[in-house]
């Protein structure tokens, strides 16, 4: 006897292939829709894959036909996705809704948002509680998209019971903006030393797709009206991530730390490279859920680093991850790190 219908929205992206083996393994029947209609090879026969685009009008309620128990919904960013949500409210059982922690505030307004102004990175209490101000609801960023998304789906109550999840930083293969590329590839190359700005101790809050997936799987078996943090059970430092990715990869670099922010352009600067902590509390997840992380964030490199390699094999990095362009940095400037090197 199955669990009932579960409808994944998004099913072939990094989180959505991980959420649909997870819903499988648990007994629901899954159809997984995405744009493309492709499959994972890791989804076991029994799972349906349509082919579908949200924003086609009619689209979604045509495939979602009859109705499904679950549906969760890994690409919602807005109050028009949230409308579309509810619209079908009739169809749908209950929802679980990928959103992110980059709606926090905090007490002096900084958000992601405010993060390239003077003084404009946001200090958070560590941890953050999902109590804790977030930015006002608008079109203007991801952040107050992702907040207006949350407001339109709570206040639909139940309506349409939804359970959404504030995610940290997404991690694990099938990533397009993958934050471990960054010491992966030194490390592939060879790369004898490295340079980390803010002593080394900058902390986002990862959260393996693997752990995301087991935080979906139980929100499936437990509808209701919720918002959560969604994160691994522990915010391992910049340098110990990098320290990580080299045993994965089997070599030891040299590690220079820089008190303070980058000494010239962004020689030191990493994706994790914060001048303050952000560490999501998962204890409201652990109480309401049952949530125990699935796997840690040391287990869980080698699947990472080996997909990256594969991924690397022969191309350039911005041709393997064109994602990564949008941010208009160098991450592998060798040449600039060697110079500050030499000249200290």
């Amino acid at each position: 006897m199955t669990k009932g219908n579960a409808f994944v929205l998004g099913a072939t992206g990094q989180v959505g292939r991980a959420a649909v083996r997870a819903l499988v393994a648990d007994g629901w029947e899954v159809t997984a829709a995405s744009r493309g209609g492709a499959r994972d090879d890791g989804w076991p026969d029994g799972v349906r894959s349509v082919r579908l685009d949200r924003n086609e009008e009619g689209a979604l309620a045509a495939a979602l036909g009859e109705g499904t128990d679950v549906l969760v919904d890994m690409v919602a960013y807005d109050a028009g996705h949230a409308a579309q949500l509810t619209g079908l409210a009739d169809r749908i059982g209950s929802a679980v809704v990928i959103s992110s922690g980059a709606v926090y505030e905090d007490g002096k307004g900084r958000s992601f948002d405010t993060q390239d102004q003077p003084d404009g990175f946001p200090r958070y209490p560590v941890p953050i509680p999902e109590s804790l101000a977030t930015v006002a609801p608008g079109d203007g960023t991801y952040g107050t998209r992702k907040i207006a998304l949350e407001r339109a789906l709570t206040e639909a109550g139940e309506l349409l019971p939804t359970t959404l999840l504030r995610a940290g930083a997404i991690h694990g293969p099938h990533c397009r903006s993958p934050r471990e590329l960054f010491f992966v590839k030194r490390s592939l190359d060879r790369r004898p030393v490295r340079v980390l700005a803010y002593g080394g101790v900058s902390r986002f809050h990862p959260a393996h797709v693997d752990n995301l997936a087991e935080l979906i799987r139980l929100a499936a078996a437990r509808p209701g009206t919720r918002v959560l943090n969604a994160a691994d059970g522990e915010a391992p430092t910049v340098a110990e991530i990098a320290a990580a990715v080299d045993a994965v990869v089997g070599v030891e670099s040299e590690t220079v730390l820089v008190d303070g922010p980058p000494p010239v352009g962004i020689v030191g600067e990493t994706p994790w490279g914060l001048d303050a902590p952000i560490v999501y509390d998962t204890t409201a997840a652990e109480r309401e859920l049952g949530y125990r992380p699935v796997v840690g964030y040391a287990e869980s490199l080698p699947a990472t680093v080996e997909w990256l390699a594969e991924r690397l094999a022969g191309r350039e990095w911005l041709e393997a991850f064109p994602n990564l362009a949008k941010y208009g940095q160098d991450w592998f400037d060798y040449a600039a790190e060697d110079a500050w090197l030499a000249s200290r």
